[in-house]
């Protein structure tokens, strides 16, 4: 079936009655940064909703308004019909509406009941409130399609039901305006498949889901309607059935945009790199990565898909010289690392190693610095930063420039200070540094991560690009569907292993989903 045809399932409620929401002329400004620009917003009730646009687009601060952490300077907001004064989450809450945040609101070592609790005990001895909770939580996970264990404690669980916890706090406050956002950016494939489950049935009883993503495929499949958002402004309001994918992107970015980037045959060559054995244990002692091996081939992309937190960070430190390698080695042409022989960073750069941190902020900028000095961060005792031991500002600036130019990264100031950047433009500016040399070997953790559809093409190419000139990678993403559409071969992590590797060729995205999952004998069939 494809986008066109999928039907559409709204709840009677969409059918019948005033809109759940409706937002008119909302103008919101911080200094001289126009965030909204007189948005109107209109979501039928019981129907999945999306809002769409690139960073910056203004999505996330309309969102914010309605549920009371901004304040619109001007404008209007009717729930249910009702002219609605929204000036905190509290007033928010009280109308009904509730918000999932892409990073969950939950307390580690709490159980699913205590969570859920919180801010409505009745009492300081908490058994009245524990009572009246555990039947509320029986109450709505029969309603809604939502079983989970009340007395799990939330960081034994995965993050798919972690993600239910979340839904039931705001089910359980009295949410009929349910506000999503990012919600599928820590979740496989199948929990995914499972989220959309619950979301169907969310809307079957007349909820109202405002979804917040970037994932156009996502839209496509799970919402009734969508709303398309650019430079602060609404562009246009569209029922999912009469749209694509391809429309949505244009919408969004203004220009015509290629959704999949053309891949590139290469005959893979020699091996580049090659780590043996890799175990690394954390100041507890707990094994973050359990004998790891891997080669990566000149020419070739190896894709290392898995959820966030299954040691795919404390592999892409060991290899880039960041974390001393404690058990087994690293092999680079002649250069044998291990726990005798260490490195580092400055050593791997010489070796022809690009490191692209996952983290930009904590790894891969100093915030406070200008354009021009991160543009040389490791890089600085080379030729672009002038002759002698000293800097020189000329020679910082024309780097930057060509840089700024060839990677299109915008504002076009070498002199603005990191911080003053786009997520996207930052990760630009990261990326050029690292491909500037031409490396042998490139590291690269979640290229795209709070990245908008424009920018995201653009890295893609850049990457694939690197390929063609014969540079071996290793690209790490959370994104199946990036790592899917660059790879040439593509490993699993889970709890620090790798648990199954497979050609792009015989990849299987459903198979790779239950490997990421951790489902036992996932890998045989991969």
């Amino acid at each position: 079936m494809n986008d066109k045809t999928r039907p559409q399932e709204p709840s009677e409620a969409a059918l019948i009655g005033p809109p759940a929401v409706e937002l008119r002329k909302i103008t919101k400004t911080f200094g001289a940064v126009v965030a909204n620009d007189s948005v109107d917003l209109t979501v039928s009730a019981g129907t999945i909703h999306g809002i769409i646009g690139e960073n910056g687009a203004g999505k996330s601060t309309v969102v914010s308004i309605l549920y009371g952490f901004y304040t619109a300077d001007s404008g209007s907001i009717e729930i249910n019909g009702e002219p609605a004064t929204i000036t905190n989450s509290a007033d928010a809450i009280e109308r009904g509406i509730g918000m999932v945040h892409q990073h969950f609101m939950l307390v580690p070592n709490f159980t699913v009941l205590e969570n859920v609790m919180l801010g409505s005990e009745d009492g300081f001895f908490l058994r009245k409130g524990k009572a009246a909770t555990r039947k509320e939580l029986q109450r709505l996970s029969d309603e809604y399609g939502l079983d989970v264990d009340p007395d799990a404690v939330i960081e034994t669980l995965p993050v798919g039901i972690q993600q239910r916890v979340e839904i039931l706090k705001a089910l359980r406050r009295g949410a009929r305006i349910l506000i999503l956002d990012e919600p599928t950016g820590v979740l496989t494939p199948d929990e995914t498949d499972r989220f959309f489950d619950i979301l169907r049935g969310l809307r079957a009883q007349g909820v109202t889901v405002l979804l917040i993503t970037h994932k156009l495929r996502e839209v496509m499949e799970v919402t009734d309607g969508v709303s398309v958002m650019r430079r602060g402004k609404m562009v246009t309001h569209k029922q999912t059935s009469e749209t694509t994918r391809e429309e949505l992107a244009e919408l969004m970015v203004g220009r015509r945009v290629e959704l999949t980037t053309p891949r590139i045959h290469v005959d893979s060559g020699p091996i580049a790199l090659e780590a043996r054995n890799l175990t690394w244990r954390g100041t507890r002692g707990i094994a973050r990565l359990r004998n790891v091996s891997l080669t990566l081939r000149a020419g070739e992309i190896l894709g290392l898909a898995g959820v966030s937190g299954n040691g795919q960070s404390e592999l892409l430190e060991v290899l880039s010289g960041i974390t001393p390698v404690q058990e087994g080695q690293v092999i680079i042409g002649d250069r044998i690392i291990n726990k005798n022989k260490p490195t580092d960073p400055a050593e791997l750069r010489a070796l022809g190693v690009a490191h692209v941190p996952e983290d930009r902020h904590k790894r891969g900028l100093v915030l406070p610095f200008e354009a021009r000095e991160n543009a040389v961060l490791g890089y600085h005792a080379g030729s672009n930063t002038g002759e002698g031991r000293l800097l020189s500002p000329r020679a910082l600036q024309g780097h930057c420039e060509t840089l700024m130019e060839r990677f299109d990264i915008r504002p076009t100031n070498p002199k603005l200070s990191a911080a003053g950047f786009s997520g996207g433009n930052q990760q630009k500016l990261v990326m050029a540094r690292e491909i500037e040399p031409e490396p042998s070997i490139m590291l690269i953790g979640q290229p795209t991560r709070g990245v908008d559809i424009g920018g995201i093409s653009f890295i893609h190419a850049e990457i694939m690009a690197r390929k063609a000139a014969g540079c071996a990678i290793l690209l790490v993403s959370v994104e199946l569907d990036e790592i899917m559409a660059l790879s040439d071969r593509i490993a699993v992590m889970n709890a620090g292993e790798i648990v199954g590797e497979t050609s792009r060729e015989d990849a299987d995205y459903r198979q790779i989903g239950l490997m990421m999952a951790g489902v036992s004998g996932a890998g045989d069939a991969a």
